[in-house]
């Protein structure tokens, strides 16, 4: 799920940049540009820990720019198959529903949730149990098994499942506390 990586990266930094702080900015512009986005390859980059080296920069001819090569620490999330989290629900059709365990976005087919539980349309739709004491709604909180990933250039998503034993709704935002 997290892993902590060295990753290399090339900083474009306008010469009007330069002076006593540059090593500040390139941190900040690096910290602004990796963090937050996604390469299949690697994951989703959460944070940077340290920075290890900043090369000597080479001038980018006609352009006003210089390339600086960086290697830094960071933490990254990327989801496996067979992993299980804990999510949040957004979205709930008769499809299914969405949820979100941090950056990455999982989608649990109806055929993937358990046999008793129906879904109910309504001002609010989820899926129900018979007896109603379950309840999956947007804003519900559920812990869930990665069953498959769908890899591209700059996104993750998933498919998971909650039939399974110990998997389903851990926290209902409509019980009374």
């Amino acid at each position: 799920m997290f892993f902590h990586m060295v990753l290399e990266r090339n900083l474009l930094l306008h010469l009007c940049h330069f002076g006593p702080h540059l090593h500040e900015k390139l941190v900040m512009k690096l910290m602004k540009d990796v963090e937050g986005t996604c390469s299949g390859r690697h994951g989703f980059v959460m944070a940077i820990t340290a920075v290890d080296g900043i090369g000597k920069g080479e001038i980018r001819e006609g352009t006003g720019f210089v390339i600086f090569p960086v290697t830094y620490q960071c933490v990254v999330f990327r989801p496996f198959k067979g992993e299980v989290l804990e999510a949040v629900v957004t979205m709930v059709n008769k499809m299914g529903f969405f949820a979100e365990a941090g950056p990455v976005q999982i989608f649990v087919s109806s055929h993937l949730i358990p046999d008793d539980v129906e879904f109910q349309t309504g001002d609010m739709p989820n899926y129900t149990t018979s007896d109603g004491s379950v309840k999956i709604q947007s804003d519900s909180e559920v812990r869930l098994k990665i069953i498959g990933t769908c890899v591209d250039a700059t996104e993750i998503f998933c498919i998971g499942t909650i039939k399974d034993d110990f998997l389903g709704v851990i926290n209902d935002p409509d019980a009374v506390v």
